[in-house]
């Protein structure tokens, strides 16, 4: 026998359903009818997965529930002043709230809701007919374009190649918005990313009607989006077409597309193309340099060998980047003293090497872990006329990790920062990730306190690492410190920071202080896992704080149940 409440559950979804279509059919261009359909569904939602209808307390919907009969016009007409039929009075469920009782909802209008990018990509999931319908809708969304903007809304979401050429067209016909060839290349990097060929190509013909004169950089990305995908028949075609371009078959083009290929290890490719416009296009001491490139990441001797050979025939003379690229192509292909014997030969034939040479160098013995050789190198970089660079730091400073050489690793860093060198955001990050998959923290903590006091940008990746590895060893004092800076440098904190944080308070007992922070996440939005959940529940009633967890009990359910909202919002095409 069916229950009462599942047919007045059931009861209430279907009059919902019922509503929705009516005001679809009622109004279906209106830009802020996706938005009010989806809240229907939400509630729906919510309901068909067994969430009490006693949360819900608007006279509406017991109206709705408690009749047999409904007469749409009526209910249509009320839920319009409920809901005001406007774009910027909409309202929709926001997480927890953080005032007590806990029936009331926090809401914020769509604006306020969703992010500027969010706003113009919604206007394609509206499903609107016509150029002219969706060009319109774009102009009346209350956005400041940007050229950040524009990069936000074309390169996340999940729009088609149409959609994306055509709000750019769009966007780069708005005040303020500059019409150049750095632009374009946001639109020509999106496409080729997401295989958009037809429309890549279509956009370069059209810089070409606009008088946009192409340049090297356009090639690179048109022709590293080819390759990068493996089709080099095609990167082989527009380059066989460069006159349709605006753009000559010379060497720097033809430098651009090697480049590309021995990247990519396309190098069997880049040797055919090599070897069929021998005589026709001119070589330089850059082409014979690129062609070793590739056959050095392959470790290809003999053909370096080739390579050398033809570069000499053709009146060229090896610089140090020909040699830096035979050492490491000699150490790729486990040849050590060969590469030392080149390294030597270097010196003899007055051609001092320089940085990269010396790097090539601390590469082979890194590969075969022999330290005392790199350090040596290392050293007599220090005394030549050269300096060491990001690359010579680098290598060092991570081989020492992964040997587990700390101490070694911690010098060579404070040298790097002493000499004026500042790492990256990526080479610091990945600088501290090894240090925190073993051992206490305090090496890694030194390496970000060394960082920041040299005005590093650390990322939210390194911040979170670190704050997970402070949180396992009990160091909350430091773990909220770190949690403080991280904020203070500009980066929000997400759910893997929140789940952290509480996890450590509950480690040592702050059981007050995590409730806030478990408090301050749902306010936020952020419904931390089930285990953190019921981590911090166990831990309230082991402390007999029976009323405090059963507060905080009501707080995650109702955080819960607008999380089952937002995600079913978020499958419909809505991403907060």
């Amino acid at each position: 026998m069916v229950k009462p409440a599942t047919v007045k559950r059931f009861s209430m979804a279907f009059h919902f359903q019922r509503i929705q279509g009516s005001c679809l059919s009622f109004n279906k261009a209106r830009y802020h009818l996706p938005c009010i359909s989806s809240l229907f569904s939400a509630f729906q939602f919510s309901t068909m997965n067994g969430f009490s209808d006693s949360s819900v307390k608007e006279p509406y919907f017991d109206q709705i529930n408690n009749q047999s009969n409904v007469d749409e016009r009526r209910v249509l007409s009320e839920l319009s002043d409920l809901f005001q039929f406007s774009y910027s009075k909409t309202t929709i469920p926001t997480p927890y709230k953080e005032s007590y009782p806990m029936k009331q909802i926090e809401s914020r209008t769509v604006d306020e809701f969703l992010l500027p990018e969010e706003k113009l990509r919604g206007i394609f999931l509206q499903k609107l007919k016509g150029k002219t319908a969706i060009e319109h809708a774009l102009s009346h969304v209350s956005v400041e374009l940007s050229i950040d903007i524009i990069a936000k809304v074309i390169n996340r979401g999940n729009l088609g190649g149409e959609a994306m050429v055509l709000f750019f067209n769009w966007a780069i016909k708005q005040p303020g918005i500059s019409r150049d060839i750095h632009t374009y290349y946001i639109i020509i990097k999106a496409l080729g990313r997401r295989k958009f060929f037809k429309f890549m190509i279509e956009i370069l013909h059209d810089m070409v009607k606009e008088d946009l004169q192409l340049d090297l950089e356009t090639l690179s990305i048109v022709m590293d989006s080819f390759v990068r995908v493996r089709q080099v028949h095609k990167a082989l075609e527009t380059f066989g077409n460069l006159e349709e371009l605006g753009l000559k078959r010379d060497t720097e083009s033809l430098n651009v597309l090697l480049q590309c290929l021995c990247r990519r290890a396309h190098v069997g490719a880049a040797n055919s193309l090599f070897n069929a416009v021998g005589g026709k296009i001119k070589f330089t001491c850059v082409t014979y340099n690129i062609m070793m490139s590739g056959w050095s990441k392959l470790g290809r001797v003999s053909e370096m060998e080739r390579i050398l050979k033809a570069m000499i025939a053709d009146g060229f003379t090896p610089d140090c980047s020909t040699f830096s690229y035979l050492i490491e192509g000699s150490g790729r292909a486990g040849r050590i003293d060969d590469a030392v014997e080149i390294f030597e030969q270097m010196k003899e034939k007055g051609c001092i090497p320089d940085t990269r040479v010396y790097n090539a160098m601390i590469s082979n013995f890194i590969s075969i872990g022999n330290f005392d050789e790199c350090v040596k190198y290392y050293k007599g970089l220090l005394n030549s006329n050269s300096d060491p660079d990001l690359d010579t730091y680098t290598k060092l400073i991570s081989a020492f990790l992964k040997a587990r050489k700390v101490a070694d690793a911690l010098e060579i860093f404070e040298e790097m920062l002493v000499q004026g060198i500042v790492p990256t955001t990526g080479s610091l990050t990945s600088f501290i990730e090894p240090l925190c998959s073993y051992g206490p923290p305090h090496a890694a903590m030194m390496i970000y306190q060394k960082a920041r006091r040299f005005g590093c940008k650390i990322s939210l990746s390194a911040y979170k690492l670190l704050i997970m590895r402070l949180s396992r060893f009990g160091k909350c004092g430091m773990m909220l410190n770190l949690w403080e800076e991280m904020q203070e440098s500009g980066h929000t904190s997400d759910m893997e920071v929140y789940e952290n944080i509480i996890n450590g308070l509950c480690n040592i007992g702050h059981l007050e202080n995590a409730v806030l922070v478990m408090e301050e996440a749902l306010h936020k939005g952020f419904f931390p896992s089930r285990l953190i959940c019921s981590k911090l529940n166990n831990k309230l009633l082991a402390s007999n704080e029976v009323e405090k967890a059963y507060k905080l009990f009501l707080k995650i359910k109702d955080a819960r149940r607008n999380e089952n909202a937002q995600r079913y919002w978020r499958a419909n095409g809505w991403h907060f």
